[in-house]
């Protein structure tokens, strides 16, 4: 019975130690910190105002499901409602538009 358990053990700690391993390398960690990018001061502001105005009344929707005419529309709808400035408004804009 113990030559089974010594076995099996055995079996294990070699099916573990030639397993894969999911441990990134060091440079790979280094060069994902590097790549965080910071927004234009205009851009973050409106996206500050997105996060603070929309989410007050439901849920705030990914950039991606709209074009630019779409964000158009939904945006001069709802800006009236979010009680926000025609330059706010834009700012929202341009955040939402960011990047397309």
């Amino acid at each position: 019975m113990k030559k089974i358990i010594m076995g099996a053990v055995v079996l294990a700690m070699t099916l573990f130690s030639c397993s894969k391993k999911a441990i990134a390398p060091a440079t790979e960690v280094k060069a994902t910190e590097e790549a965080k990018v910071e927004l234009p001061t205009a851009i973050a502001e409106g996206k500050t105002l997105y996060e603070n105005n929309c989410a007050k009344c439901h849920k705030l929707f990914p950039a991606s499901k709209h074009d630019k005419a779409g964000w158009t529309k939904t945006v001069d709808r709802m800006a009236p409602k979010a009680k926000i400035t025609d330059e706010q408004k834009t700012l929202v804009y341009n955040y939402l538009t960011y990047g397309m």
